[in-house]
């Protein structure tokens, strides 16, 4: 009995070393290596899946605004014409900062693209003249200038003096002035605590129409319109009306002193980045972004304005002659200081 048992473990081990051995073969003498899915992926390329370029897009107004839509049109373009190779992932409600940090950013490269508005002339000095009230007649204006050979060179100067590309303008309401009185002429402007952008022309102006204004960044006039810091402000129905400015202030002003725009901007870090046929998308996505923002922009503005009169907003008619002559002194200085041949172009343009 005892020999039996030395008989049955001497097989049952010698069994157990053949099988060792076999399962073993494949790893050990360059056998079939494709069993292993992590060595089916090195050894494939072509199987494996690559990830997008990410890029952020931040923005100050709220996830109602036109800007929001129009960066939401933009971001699938893009995915569309890359064919999923760039992805554009969008910050609202000044996530990534105000205008100011959006720009640092697109600088640094730490933010890969933002829409922008007046900030940027604290970048390139030439845009203080596109905040000049009443340097644009009209809407119609406004558009001949941007998307012709003065928005061409506009794009062109801000690259070359800070890195940031221009994509593409687009059209913004006019900005219209709110207060907590009734503005019938200009003597009532005297001493009203107004917010305006962090922008020398818009201080000089509002100054020269006897106003005081107080440079803010956006993200705080809400607060400061509710705490009495400031009296009034001013800007576009759409902001006016996505960040509930009705419910701190009781007259909107029909003044229509800056027909303006936001730019489409990326930081030249990253475009550089990416493929030709990335950029290429991208340019094209920032296109057709462009008419489908500006058209919901000036679709939406009787509704704005209904929309806030319904809300208890009293509106006032406004004589501006008074206002556009006031400012023309400063019309002068900053044609003077930054760019008379730019700014004659503007008027000039029919």
């Amino acid at each position: 009995m005892f020999k039996k048992s030395i008989m049955l473990v001497f097989f049952l081990t010698l069994a157990l070393t053949v099988v060792a051995c076999g399962n073993n073969s494949g790893a050990t003498s360059g056998g079939n290596a494709s069993s292993s899915p992590s060595a089916s992926n090195s050894t494939n390329p072509s199987g494996s899946v690559k990830k997008p370029v990410v890029l952020k897009l931040g923005h100050i107004a709220v996830t109602t605004d036109a800007w929001q839509k129009g960066a939401e049109k933009f971001a699938q373009l893009v995915k569309e014409k890359s064919n999923g190779s760039v992805e554009v992932q969008i910050y609202p409600s000044s996530q990534l900062g105000g205008d100011r940090d959006v720009i640092e950013g697109m600088q640094s490269g730490t933010v890969d693209m933002g829409l922008v508005a007046g900030v940027l002339s604290s970048f390139d000095s030439t845009y203080g003249i596109l905040e000049l009230p009443y340097l644009f007649r009209d809407k119609t204006h406004l558009e001949h200038v941007l998307y012709g050979p003065v928005g061409d060179e506009l794009k062109t100067q801000l690259l070359d003096k800070s890195k940031v590309r221009g994509l593409s303008f687009w059209m913004r309401g006019p900005r219209e002035l709110t207060t907590n009185k009734t503005i019938a002429s200009i003597k009532d402007l005297k001493g009203l605590k107004i917010r305006v952008p962090e922008i020398p022309a818009s201080v000089d102006a509002w100054k020269a129409m006897g106003s005081s204004p107080t440079p803010m960044a956006f993200n705080q006039v809400y607060t400061s319109l509710k705490s009495g810091v400031i009296d009034a402000q001013e800007n576009p129905l759409a902001l006016i009306e996505s960040n509930k400015l009705n419910e701190v202030q009781k007259y909107l002003i029909q003044t229509n002193h800056v027909y303006g725009y936001v730019l489409l901007a990326m930081s030249d870090k990253t475009y550089q980045k990416l493929s030709a046929d990335q950029q290429k998308a991208i340019n094209e996505a920032a296109k057709e972004a462009t008419d489908f923002e500006n058209k919901l922009v000036f679709d939406q503005e009787d509704v704005l304005l209904n929309t806030l009169k319904q809300k208890g907003m009293q509106v006032v008619q406004l004589d501006t002659t008074q206002l556009i002559e006031a400012v023309k002194p400063v019309h002068q200085k900053y044609a003077d200081k930054y760019g008379k041949d730019i700014y004659d172009k503007i008027v000039n343009t029919k």
